[in-house]
This record gives C-alpha cells, sequence and structure tokens, in this order.
C-alpha cells in the first residue's frame, strides 16, 4: 500500500470535528478504498482547551490555521472555518499556492470567488473539492459532474435549505406563525441564532450558484440568483396552499431559457403529487433533468455534523486515489459569461392573496386592474362575510409574465379596499 495521505482539518466545530473522528475510527474501510492511509496529522481551531469528545493525541495542534497552508507534512488541507472572506479565504488560497489540494464545505466562499479559485488550483495543479458545501451528505456535486457529464442539462432545482424546509413543514402540520416555529426551530439547533442567512434565503442562493455553474458550465455568478426568503409566508397563505392542492417550499431553480440562464430561490407553490412537495423537515432533495437521462432526484439530509462529513471524507478519498476533475466540470478557462435571463419576461401561475374591506365592488375593481394587465384568473377563495371589515381574498391565476403580474399587484395595492401588501407566491410546474 503506498504512503499515507497527510491531511490537515482547519475548523474543529461540529462537521470539523465529526470528520476527524470518522477519519479515525473508519480509517481500515477509507485506506481499502483510498489505496493508501487517510492520516490527519495536524489540526487548528479557536479553542485549544475546548471538550470535543476527540482524541488528538499524535495530532499536532496549530494556533494559527494559515501555518497548516505551508507545513511539509500535509497534502491536503480540509477548510471547514466557513465565511466568504478573511481567514478561510487566505487559507485556500495559500495552500493551493503551496501545492496542497483542498477540500471545503465553504458554500459562501464559493458563490463570491469560485471562478477564481478555480483557475488558481488549475494553474497549481492542485484539486479543489466542495462536495459537502451543497447539500450536505447528498452527492450531488459528483452527480453533476461526473454522473450526468453526457446530458445537456435544462433545469436544476431542489430543496437547498432545510432550515427553512423544516419551518415550512411545521407551519403547515401545526397552523403555527412563521415566528413561533422559527423560535422552536432555534432551540432544536435547526436555526442559528442571527436566521438571516438561512431564512432570507441567502444560504439557498449560494448553493443554487454553485449548482447551476456545474450545470450549465458558467462562472459561478451568485449576483445573479434572485433571492428571496420566508420570512412573508403565514400560516393562512399555507392553509389556501393546501385548499388549492400545493404545498409551499423555498427551491432553489436554476433553467437554461431561450434568453438565457435564470437563477431564483423564492418560495414556491408545487403540487402536492409532485416529488419535491414530498420532502418534509430538515431533508434536502435536488432533481436534475437532462437530455438523455430524464429527470433523477437526489434526496438525504443536507446538514449535519455526520452527513456534512460524510462528503468532506469522500473528497478526501478522491483525492488520496488520484480522482478529480475541474472544479466545475470543465476547465476554468471554459467557463462562459452567462447571459442572464430577464427576471420580467419569466411566465407561470401566481397565488395571490388580498386582505380587502368587504364591501360591494371590491373584487370587480381588482378583477378589472387584472384584466387591464392581460391576468387571468384561475380561481378564487373568500372564506366567510364580514361586511365593512377586513377578510381575505385569495387567487390563482393562469401563466402570465412577472412584469404584467407585478404591475398587475402594484396596482391593486392602490386601491382604498385593499389593507395590506398583497401576498404573493409564484406557483411553479414541476
Amino acid at each position: 500500500m503506498s504512503e499515507a495521505l497527510r491531511v490537515a482539518v482547519a475548523g474543529l466545530g461540529t462537521v470539523g470535528a465529526e470528520t476527524v473522528r470518522l477519519l479515525a475510527k473508519r480509517r481500515e474501510v477509507i485506506a481499502s478504498h483510498a489505496g493508501r492511509p487517510v492520516d490527519v496529522v495536524a489540526v487548528s481551531a479557536r479553542s485549544r482547551g475546548k471538550d470535543r469528545g476527540l482524541d488528538l493525541s499524535g495530532i499536532d495542534w496549530a494556533d494559527d490555521p494559515l501555518s497548516l497552508a505551508t507545513r511539509d507534512d500535509v497534502d491536503v488541507v480540509c477548510e471547514l472555518i466557513g465565511g466568504s472572506d478573511g481567514v478561510a479565504k487566505t487559507l485556500v488560497e495559500t495552500a493551493m499556492a503551496a501545492g496542497k489540494s483542498v477540500v471545503t464545505a465553504n458554500k459562501a466562499l464559493l458563490a463570491h470567488h469560485g471562478s477564481d479559485l478555480a483557475r488558481k488550483a488549475e494553474a497549481g495543479g492542485v484539486t479543489l473539492a466542495y462536495e459537502a458545501a451543497v447539500a450536505g451528505g447528498i452527492p450531488i456535486i459528483r452527480a453533476l459532474r461526473e454522473g450526468l457529464v453526457v446530458n445537456e442539462v435544462s433545469r436544476v432545482y431542489g430543496i437547498l435549505n432545510g432550515t427553512c424546509n423544516y419551518i415550512l413543514t411545521a407551519m403547515r402540520e401545526s397552523g403555527r406563525a412563521f415566528d413561533d416555529v422559527l423560535a422552536e426551530a432555534q432551540e432544536l439547533g435547526y436555526a442559528e441564532a442571527d436566521p438571516t442567512f438561512d431564512v432570507d434565503g441567502i444560504d439557498a442562493a449560494h448553493k443554487l450558484a454553485l449548482l447551476s455553474a456545474l450545470a450549465f458550465g458558467h462562472a459561478v455568478d451568485f449576483k445573479a440568483v434572485h433571492t428571496e426568503g420566508i420570512r412573508s409566508i403565514s400560516a393562512l397563505d399555507i392553509a389556501y396552499a393546501e385548499e388549492f392542492g400545493y404545498r409551499i417550499k423555498l427551491l432553489g431553480i436554476a433553467e437554461r431559457t431561450p434568453e438565457g440562464i435564470r437563477q431564483r430561490v423564492h418560495p414556491c407553490m408545487v403540487a402536492k403529487a409532485a416529488p419535491i412537495a414530498q420532502v418534509e423537515g430538515v431533508f434536502n432533495a435536488v432533481m436534475a433533468e437532462g437530455d438523455a437521462v430524464g429527470t433523477t432526484l437526489h434526496y438525504g439530509r443536507g446538514a449535519g455534523a455526520g452527513p456534512t462529513a460524510s462528503a468532506v471524507i469522500g473528497d478526501v478519498v478522491d483525492i488520496a486515489s488520484g480522482r478529480g476533475a475541474p472544479v466545475f466540470g470543465v476547465p476554468a478557462e471554459r467557463l462562459s459569461t452567462s447571459r442572464e435571463a430577464p427576471w420580467e419576461s419569466m411566465r407561470g401561475g401566481y397565488y395571490v392573496r388580498l386582505m380587502v374591506i368587504d364591501r360591494p365592488g371590491v373584487l370587480a375593481d381588482v378583477t378589472a386592474i387584472m384584466r387591464d394587465q392581460n391576468v387571468s384568473m384561475e380561481s378564487m377563495v373568500q372564506r366567510g362575510r364580514d361586511p365593512h371589515e377586513k377578510v381575505p381574498v385569495a387567487l390563482t391565476t393562469h401563466e402570465v409574465d412577472e412584469a404584467s403580474m407585478r404591475k398587475a399587484l402594484a396596482d391593486i395595492a392602490k386601491l382604498d379596499a385593499v389593507q395590506e401588501p398583497p401576498a404573493m407566491i409564484r406557483i411553479v410546474d414541476l
């Protein structure tokens, strides 16, 4: 058997600690798959004295994580610190410049700097691997980059954030409000104390930017991802969705259109029978549509110590055994500059909920505005009557372009009888 691959781990949070633990626990199995032993020789973290339940005997401790990048006894650096800039970025760049391969779970770093880092990896003749950066233990990076290589992918989409999926599932099952379920998710450890990246869609947008680059061969373009979160979703909207035959999911969707590539993260209504609608709780699912393979579904836990560490170690084993591929499937110099499809021309159905004063003529005014913008209503529900008081009215539309729908909603919001900004959720045919 060949000499050992020597690994340094920067960051000993839940993922980093589990990576070190699994590399030791499954050492023989890993060696048999890799063709040689894989040994952790050095680690670094903020607190040396913290009890992580790890046996670090025989492993060097580095107070400065950047020192791992230039050690002669390190072949691969696992960057598990996080953050789009700062120490994480410097560590990755320094390690690759020193001829060391890098494994990372850092989707923010890659979403903001992926194309540049891919060029640097190729220039240094090293591997930059990131299976753990998207959907945890689901091997979607490998599937898109290698398994589906013969396909022309038309669309890749999915549930990319388990926190949001948990919240939407719990709201539907319990009828509780967003704030109550978010607080529960934080207590259970599914949501951070500051949940902004999750509930505002940023985390999912980071991941979608990477999937889109892989699927369509263009440079990573996080700024091109239209991003909306789930803070505005109410228990009332979820109940109406059920009545109309839909479930609400936060989806990331990247698709090839005649006008260019469109990347978007936002709440969607999907038919209850759609496979993606059946994905509940903290689970993730990614679907890819290829011309040869058809539609594929990749499902599993999208976060957590075990699933993410599993993906990290899978990348380490690939490096140990000499398997590799360009960071985004094709050489960095061949990554195209994607033509961004205009958001306003996107077409689809829409769900709209209005809070209006219950008086004669209100619905006539609403439908007149929709008619003027060529918006055709498909169905409508009004629950109960409460003359001269605020009541909800929910409706769905036939397919229409985004610009027309937005203009109609802006005009409807100006009506005296409309008491709140209209709630709107896009209906997606999957």
